[in-house]
């Protein structure tokens, strides 16, 4: 264990009471108190420690605070809501950039349906500015009013609208980044087509702040959606639910916006925890499909769409029962039953937590072969599945058996994160889908990932952070 000398901790405390002139006092946290939010992470597996809270005003501070810590080799981890579920917010030492001060919405342009925003704006914040301007911005998860569009970019979120929008990566047309250097790199460009040598931005894209920090963005916007119909199918399987989306992927098209899939168990939770959620239907079914279409034009019928498609699926016993709303406030009850789940997972004890994801054709065939495997490594485990059936994705959450032990449950987890990331894997599948890596799944990465994926992933690391400054010890160990 190498003991830090006098001379590098003397280097340390310039450099920190340099950052600290930089940001001035609205930019440097360092009470212990003030600073533990920033230390933990949403599902408590992690918490960390680092000298303070940096918090920039903008680029220009961002850059000379990099620097300065480039220069004495003090570790930065790159920070927005915090909002993440692999732990890869979590300081190991060094300081904590958080992006909440650079707030600002540069530019929205309505005719090149493009809007430019810092990395510290609020997701919900960025959707309601695409909205004032007569468009989309169609990213959309739970964490929405808190998360940060920086962050939700660093890595590459998903959400309930990847099935029609893409991840967030497909929604990005320029950034601008700060590197491990302190450089700044200017490619805030709001073109469709630029075929001028490599795509940087994509670099830095789903890298979790392991390469540079994210400071600005150009968005696509889309057309705002000007007609819509949501219903709730009950299903007797889970290949009953992959043979209705093919049906809607039919029949719809580029209407079908969302497919959400719930299996009984996780509504149970949300009728028993989560006030004012009722049952939708009379009777018990094993799994549900929450379906959504939109369009931008104003007399599309897509309530016969939806009605045409149930109609054919319930006379071959496809599905057993659905409720179309016939209402904006019925179809916002029907997404708050789907978007509840993880919520109303926590009364019943520990959760095992997977982000898995396979061809939407393995679907089916995914959660018969998890759901036998985990219930057979433990007998009363309660398989609480959901998720967006349409882009493959699942989470495949379990939850304690009854009256368990929940610190003993929980030492199980990397037993049955291989049990379902094997499976994942043998049907072509990613054991990580719109998660990420952080902490929580670097072993996964040398288990799963091939050794010429991973040694790519350390060239480019090595080539733009060699000091590994950057988020240290997240996503690829170097």
């Amino acid at each position: 264990m190498s003991v830090p000398s006098p001379d590098s901790d003397k280097a340390n405390a310039e450099a920190l009471a340099a950052i600290r002139a930089a940001v001035g006092p609205k930019g440097w946290i360092d009470d212990p108190d003030d600073l533990e939010p920033f230390l933990i992470e949403e599902r408590g597996l992690f918490r960390g420690s680092c000298a303070a809270v940096v918090r920039p005003a903008d680029t220009a501070e961002t850059a000379e605070v990099v620097r300065l810590c480039a220069n004495a080799g003090i570790p930065v981890v790159p920070q927005g809501g915090n909002t993440g579920l692999v732990g890869g917010g979590v300081p190991e030492g060094g300081i904590v950039l958080a992006t909440t001060r650079m707030n600002r919405i540069r530019d929205i342009d309505p005719a090149n349906r493009t809007i430019i925003v810092e990395a510290g704006v609020i997701l919900s914040d960025v959707q309601a500015a695409a909205d004032d301007a007569g468009c989309l911005f169609p990213l959309s998860l739970a964490a929405e009013g808190s998360c940060q569009i920086g962050g939700n970019l660093a890595t590459n979120a998903g959400g309930t609208a990847v099935l029609r929008y893409g991840n967030a990566r497909d929604m990005v047309l320029g950034l601008e980044v700060v590197l491990p250097d302190g450089r700044i790199w200017d490619g805030l460009r709001g073109l469709r087509k630029d075929n001028t040598g490599y795509d940087l931005k994509q670099v830095f894209l789903g890298s979790e702040g392991t390469l540079g920090i994210i400071t600005a963005a150009v968005l696509k916007m889309f057309p705002k959606p000007k007609t819509s119909a949501t219903a709730l199918a009950a299903v007797p399987s889970a290949e009953a639910a992959l043979a209705l989306f093919g049906r809607f992927n039919d029949r719809a098209g580029d209407a079908l916006t969302a497919f959400e899939y719930m299996v009984r168990v996780g509504v149970e939770f949300c009728v028993r925890h989560v006030h004012g959620i009722t049952d939708p239907f009379g009777e018990t079914h094993p799994a549900y499909v929450l379906v959504e279409l939109t369009t931008p034009q104003s007399e599309a019928d897509l309530s016969g769409v939806i009605e045409g498609v149930l109609g054919g699926a319930f006379e071959d016993g496809t599905v057993a029962d659905a409720v179309i709303a016939t209402s904006e406030a019925q179809a916002q009850a029907l997404w708050r039953l789907r978007e509840s789940i993880p919520e109303a997972q926590k009364p019943e004890g520990g959760s095992i937590k997977n982000d898995v994801a396979v061809p939407v054709s393995k679907i089916a065939e995914f959660l018969d072969e998890a759901t036998r495997a985990v219930e057979e490594a433990m007998p009363g485990i309660r398989v609480c599945a959901f998720g967006h059936l349409g882009d493959g994705n699942i989470h495949f959450n379990l939850s304690q058996p009854e009256g368990a032990d929940t610190e003993a449950y929980l030492a199980e987890w990397d037993r049955f994160d291989r049990i379902v990331a094997d499976i994942a894997m043998g049907l072509g599948g990613s054991f990580s889908a719109e998660h990420g890596i952080g902490r929580l799944k670097r072993v996964d990465m040398a288990r799963y990932k091939s050794e010429v994926e991973r040694d790519l992933m350390r060239t480019v690391k090595h080539a733009l952070d060699p000091a590994n400054i950057m988020n240290p010890g997240k996503v690829i160990d170097v």
